[in-house]
């Protein structure tokens, strides 16, 4: 059975191994550790006993916008619900939190339209932009797709 719950900081070195697997794929862009130990608190694990199979964070961009960020997947654990409860999982603290939209960046928004995102226009979300995409060397030539899900629109 799977679980849901947020990262401890002994967790960090799997999180890490979990998305570089996926970046030395070209599938995601890649996390230093130094910033997984950083974020932490963000992150929540999906743990099948006390083996990580999934792993996601929210990170709060502003008073009402959140991004779902470092969404991992283990290979074997594909088609299982696993992304989707780490989402679910995410959706739900930022509801507790009074976030109105709640955005990804994503190489598959096919996923993240199953999980009641729409596509969106990254500009639309200058706080990630400005602060952040404009460090990334995949700056100029991005192929991640943004999405949104705006929960004010959404009954809990």
């Amino acid at each position: 059975m799977i679980c849901v719950e947020p990262a401890r900081l002994g967790d960090a070195d799997t999180i890490h191994a979990l998305i570089d697997a996926w970046a030395q794929q070209g599938e995601m862009l890649e996390r230093p550790l130094g910033e997984i130990h950083e974020a932490i608190r963000d992150f929540k694990v999906a743990r099948e006993g006390e083996e990580i199979v999934g792993c996601g964070s929210l990170h709060i961009m502003g008073s009402d916008l959140a991004e779902i960020r470092s969404l991992a997947v283990r290979e074997d654990q594909h088609g299982k619900g696993v992304g989707a409860a780490i989402v679910d999982a995410c959706i739900e603290e930022g509801r507790e939190m009074g976030i109105e939209r709640v955005f990804a960046l994503t190489y598959q928004p096919g996923f993240f339209e199953r999980q009641g995102f729409v596509l969106a226009n990254v500009m639309d979300f200058p706080e990630k932009v400005w602060n952040e995409c404009v460090r990334c060397p995949f700056f100029t030539d991005c192929r991640e797709i943004a999405v949104v899900r705006d929960l004010r629109v959404e009954v809990s």
